[in-house]
């Protein structure tokens, strides 16, 4: 097995030195390798006691800020307690040997912007942000005080998230589209590719003329389109790249 992975590294280490531009595509595999808890499987998935539709929707909001809170909060104060992981600093490494490196995330706990990548994209926005649903100015989520928490200007805030149902936030996927589209390599690390528009991405990679990587230990939707597939986790795999670059 380690003789495969530092072969495949050494591939895709080759076609980051040869590119002028790449990009990653990151999901929730990636954080799990920090401790963070994925949405859809293990025994600490996220939706393992609640339906989507009762936390994770504006209704729901609306209906019960506090429990909402509730939940969110919790997920803050994970994400508070720890730490990138080697897939999260390896890709920030690869942003200071290739010209233009861009991460797309899924990921809503900041680990990226902390390993210093210093090009993120959030596509679903950022757990340790609130936003105010009345004159949408956005402050750090507070780990403790009172539920639901309130603005400056005396209105509730909300967790800066996307939720379902919702749009992603103004122009952020344009930029997804436009980092992945001129990406001469696309690292595909962690992520299921069923949840859209995100799991779209890899396609108008592989459309532009992209080397597609994937980087999961389980098979995906997206596997068919990559060029390589790599069955290990980020954390394992993208520092043997960074090694050869």
């Amino acid at each position: 097995m380690t003789s495969q992975l530092n072969s495949l590294a050494d591939v895709v280490a080759a076609k980051l030195r040869a590119a002028r531009r790449a990009a990653a595509l990151t999901g929730a595999g990636v954080s799990a390798e920090s401790g963070l808890a994925t949405f859809r499987s293990g025994p600490r998935a996220l939706w393992r006691d609640h339906r989507p539709e009762d936390l994770a929707t504006p209704q729901a909001f609306a209906r019960d800020p506090r429990l909402v809170w509730e939940w969110y909060r919790e997920r803050l104060q994970r994400a508070a307690g720890v730490e990138p992981n080697p897939g999260h600093y390896a890709l920030a490494a690869m942003a200071q040997r290739v010209a233009r490196f861009t991460v797309v995330t899924q990921n809503v706990d900041g680990l990226h912007e902390r390993a210093g990548s210093p090009d993120v994209i959030e596509l679903h926005g950022n757990v340790r942000r609130a936003r105010c649903v009345r004159c949408d100015a956005r402050v750090p989520a507070p780990l403790e005080g009172a539920l639901p928490p309130t603005c400056a200007c005396g209105a509730m805030l909300r967790p800066d998230i996307v939720w379902f149902g919702e749009a992603l936030p103004e122009g952020v996927f344009e930029k997804a589209y436009e980092a992945v589209a001129s990406a001469d390599v696309l690292i595909v690390a962690g992520t299921s590719a069923v949840v859209h528009p995100a799991a779209g991405l890899a396609e108008v990679a592989k459309s532009a003329g992209g080397f597609i990587v994937e980087v999961n230990p389980e098979e995906t939707p997206a596997t068919g389109l990559c060029d390589v597939c790599v069955r290990a986790p980020s954390g394992t795999f993208l520092p043997l790249v960074v090694e050869r670059i």
